[in-house]
């Protein structure tokens, strides 16, 4: 494989490389489907938690000021990368570097192949079923049990552009949009409809536990859940409060997407946890 350098932004949370498990569905068959990253069985459906994460999550919740040391940018804007060959064919890698590269093209960020297997890296495979990454730059914690890389996992379901483009701004520390602290005043949540026991996936964080580089709230971010995400019942789970909104799109990234690259990993220096509100 040609390897790529590309350059790229960050929005906001890390994740620990854990030994994941294997599974079937999106790795059996040739399963597309623009929620298909929201139907994982980690947090938010794709987002793999350090214990630290998990414990900052939860602190949040309870509107304690958590988050804010939750994630962290990756040094240099500079994303280290290997891609498992051995889990993708041809067309697959393509579509891999084609994430990167449109991430990069339109950011500062860059992407570049781990030149040693002692080198910090985001390890691409597809050998676990789903769509889920890390959040951010994630190193294992002195009280955490995670391994030195982490982890980007795409199963066959997962090649659309906008679902690899999704995971990728993960890896870089995106949070889904609806979680943002003033969601309720653009979307509904229809308790009703979500399948028992994932009602947590819906929860959002208070203004100051996230930042949202004053971006508004965008309906047509790449990293918004889809209006039926998590349903028990084939029913809508967010309503857009505005008539003409579509939720949920996995073409690629917004011109809000784009923008809130820009303010976090551009425009600013600090380590920060943002909400995606882009």
């Amino acid at each position: 494989m040609q390897a790529i350098v590309v350059t790229a932004f960050f929005l906001f949370v890390t994740l620990s490389a854990a030994p994941v498990k294997k599974g079937k569905n999106l790795n059996d068959v040739e399963y597309f489907s623009d929620s298909v990253g929201e139907e994982g069985e980690y947090f938010e459906g794709d987002m793999l938690l350090t214990p630290k994460q998990h414990r900052a999550v939860h602190a949040a919740k309870m509107q304690r000021n958590g988050l804010l040391g939750g994630a962290k940018r990756w040094p240099e804007r500079t994303v280290v990368y290997y891609i498992e060959e051995e889990d993708f064919d041809e067309d697959q890698i393509k579509m891999i570097e084609g994430g990167m590269a449109d991430i990069a093209n339109k950011s500062c960020i860059k992407f570049v192949p781990r030149a040693s297997d002692k080198e910090h890296a985001v390890i691409i495979q597809g050998s676990a079923n789903g769509c889920f990454s890390n959040v951010g730059f994630t190193t294992p914690d002195e009280d955490d049990d995670g391994e030195v890389n982490q982890v980007l996992n795409l199963a066959k379901g997962c090649f659309r552009h906008g679902t690899v483009v999704h995971e990728m701004l993960h890896t870089l520390g995106f949070y889904h949009m609806q979680s943002t602290y003033d969601r309720d005043d653009y979307v509904k949540i229809v308790w009703e409809n979500i399948k028992a026991g994932t009602e947590h996936n819906f929860a959002k964080y208070t203004n100051d536990t996230v930042t949202d580089f004053g971006v508004s709230y965008d309906y047509g971010s790449v990293m918004h859940y889809s209006d039926t995400a998590f349903s028990k019942n084939g029913n809508k789970t967010i309503i857009p409060l505005k008539d003409d909104a579509v939720i949920g799109q996995r073409n690629g990234l917004s011109e809000s997407d784009i923008l809130k690259l820009h303010r976090m990993y551009c425009e600013q220096s600090q380590d920060v946890i943002v909400s995606h509100r882009s």
